[in-house]
């Protein structure tokens, strides 16, 4: 139960987010967007600290005189691996004009878009994966508890983002059900990499400080390259800077809590 409630909560979330192309007819004010921006930068900040690297380091140093390098080429990895999907996977950012990636004429620009937030759920999905094998697997740094507060922080930080995917859409001329189901499947790639996380934990269990210090590097790659340029932009930075506080102490709260 407690497996399947850590894989799908995130799913749920872009799901319940992407839903409210049935209820908002004109979409999400500039500030609001922002603010949810700033409010997901936070959250994967605060995550890829609290719930991975400094798990990393405590089970790195019960197995290595140098546990800050077997960290940091895990999270360096995690950079390049994200570096590599931005530059060679077609995606279109909501507010460009020109697609990134290799270019082609295949796709359409909901589908681009669709694909740009796939890029930015796939480090959530092995971050989710990485805890909660760490907790299966009997390590003192992560509980079970620990896991479930990663995949209930990334859940309610993918209700906004499932709707500031399927509201434009739905703006420039989808019908509402194209918009959210594209929305929806965004959030598919999460439960696929927490499970391939998960099954490859288990193989290789020597390999999960690696793990939990290559999710905090790709969550860290998107911060920087996408979220924060996007919400500082243009008008209304401000806001975003204040959900960056609001996301970024959520999780702190809830890793107490729940951790």
């Amino acid at each position: 139960m407690e497996k399947a409630l850590v894989i799908l909560m995130p799913l749920v979330g872009t799901m319940l987010g992407s839903s409210f192309v049935f209820f908002l007819k004109d979409g999400i004010s500039a500030r609001l967007e922002k603010l949810l921006l700033g409010f997901a930068s936070g959250v994967m900040i605060s995550s890829s600290f609290f719930a991975l690297l400094l798990p990393a380091l405590e089970i790195s140093e019960e197995s290595t005189k140098l546990p800050y390098l077997t960290v940091s080429i895990g999270f360096l990895l995690g950079i390049v691996f994200l570096l590599l999907l931005d530059s060679y996977t077609p995606h279109l950012h909501l507010d460009s004009q020109e697609s990134e990636g290799i270019k082609t004429k295949r796709f359409t620009k909901s589908t681009l878009i669709c694909f740009a937030i796939v890029l930015h759920n796939i480090p959530e999905g092995i971050a989710v994966g990485a805890t909660y094998a760490a907790s299966e697997l009997g390590s003192r740094s992560i509980s079970l508890n620990s896991a479930i507060a990663l995949s209930l922080a990334i859940a309610i930080q993918n209700l906004p983002e499932g709707a500031i995917v399927a509201l434009p859409m739905c703006k420039s001329g989808e019908k509402r059900l194209k918009a959210f189901v594209l929305g929806s499947l965004s959030g598919a790639v999460e439960p696929i990499a927490t499970i391939s996380v998960m099954v490859f934990a288990g193989l290789a269990t020597s390999l999960l400080p690696y793990l939990l210090s290559f999710a905090a590097g790709a969550m860290i790659y998107v911060v920087v390259e996408e979220l924060i340029p996007e919400s500082q932009s243009g008008k209304h930075s401000n806001i975003a800077t204040v959900g960056v506080a609001i996301g970024f102490v959520l999780m702190l709260i809830l890793e107490s809590a729940l951790g």
